[in-house]
């Protein structure tokens, strides 16, 4: 048996221990916060990590810098903030795209080896093609890829990204054949389509809209279930003539595993806390993303649901990711 002062001790290092905890969460932050993004600048998942950046950056009054680390299609900046240390300064702005990585590569476990912190919002991806594709809907679309089996390309923001996977899902039902271009980001493949090197690329709509309503790039349809109030002309994959068609996505807020409760419910509660503001509502909104918020556990919740479902769509798809 333990003697008395052997139990004094370690009642005193749990002490220790708890105001230690309670102290940091207390400081924290002391320095800024970096937060990953794994895809190239300009696209969606950068455009919305700059933007809640900059609300975190004020509710923690310290800094938080985006730093970009493109490649694998999120596999290496993936990698890096699981390694990285769980003290809470450097995070990563990612989700559907990072759980496609999961199951491409195996070289980490979302759920093992992420803590959830917060999800940020949801969103259906939009179709978009270069102004001087032929075609003004999707079964315009669907004529031609028949027509041309082989010949149209498409690009992503790389191989088991979310718009490489919904794009083999619209292939797939459409009974069509195309190219897959893959790139390191949505940003550069944005920016090839605008080029006219790719035809057309399913694309998060923070990244689409803005380059559509400038007439810069024509849409065709949302990959959801209902419309964008930013396009609210533009159709549903399944009002034109895909039944029940239906692919959305999220983004959230993760960190490494490990990371204190006392420092994820911090970073929960500023993140939830922007996501209420009216004036980050209306922003998201003309970007094409609805709010989500919730606990660390919704989160949790949230990618567990997505990568069963992603799985199925890539067993479905037969696509092959590696």
């Amino acid at each position: 048996m333990w003697s008395a002062a052997r139990w004094q001790c370690v009642l005193t290092a749990a002490l220790v221990l708890s105001f230690a905890a309670a102290a940091q969460a207390q400081t924290y932050p002391l320095k800024p916060i970096r937060v990953v993004v794994p895809l190239a600048p300009g696209g969606g998942n950068d455009t919305l990590a700059r933007f809640i950046s900059k609300q975190l950056s004020e509710g923690l009054a310290q800094q938080v810098i985006v730093e970009n680390r493109p490649g694998g299609g999120g596999l290496v900046g993936g990698e890096y903030v699981a390694r990285a240390a769980p003290d809470g300064y450097t995070l990563v702005v990612g989700g559907s795209g990072l759980i496609a990585v999961t199951l491409a590569y195996r070289k980490f476990d979302l759920q093992k080896d992420f803590t959830p912190i917060a999800l940020i919002g949801e969103y259906a991806s939009l179709l978009v093609v270069h102004p001087s594709l032929p075609v003004k809907t999707v079964a315009d679309l669907i004529r031609l890829a028949k027509a041309r089996p082989g010949q149209l390309n498409y690009g992503s923001a790389g191989t088991g990204s979310a718009g490489h996977l919904v794009m083999e899902m619209f292939r797939t039902r459409a009974g069509i054949d195309m190219v897959h271009v893959p790139y390191k980001g949505a940003g550069p493949a944005m920016t090839e389509l605008m080029g006219g090197q790719v035809s057309m690329v399913f694309n998060n709509p923070l990244g689409s809209v803005p380059l559509v309503k400038a007439g810069r790039l024509r849409a065709l349809a949302v990959s959801g279930l209902r419309r964008l109030s930013a396009l609210p002309d533009v159709p549903t994959v399944a009002e034109s003539g895909l039944p029940g068609f239906s692919a959305t996505f999220f983004l959230g807020l993760m960190g490494p595993a490990g990371l204190s409760r006392d420092i994820v419910m911090r970073l929960n509660s500023e993140t939830v806390r922007a996501l209420q503001r009216r004036d980050v509502q209306d922003w998201l909104a003309t970007q094409g993303m609805d709010p989500l918020g919730g606990s660390p556990e919704d989160c949790a919740a949230r990618i567990r649901t997505d990568i069963a479902a992603m799985a199925k769509v890539i067993r479905d798809a037969g696509v092959t990711l590696n």
